[in-house]
């Protein structure tokens, strides 16, 4: 999802976003662990998804 994308929501959507995405990293690491993790590269693209949106909470923030 992209910065706009994630801008044109509603700050309950974004917030609802960070948090799926915050339990999905969750998940990933936990099957990394586990060594189950068959696309490795799908945590670095979450955690950029995560930075993203808190990106753009700040920057709202930092608006008002």
């Amino acid at each position: 999802m992209k910065a706009r994308e994630i801008r044109d929501l509603s700050a309950d959507e974004q917030a609802q976003k960070l948090a799926e995405a915050e339990k999905e990293l969750f998940n990933l690491r936990l099957q990394q662990t586990a060594g189950q993790l068959e696309k490795p590269d799908r945590v670095r693209l979450v955690r950029r998804e995560i930075a993203r949106i808190k990106t753009v909470l700040n920057q709202a923030k930092a608006a008002r």
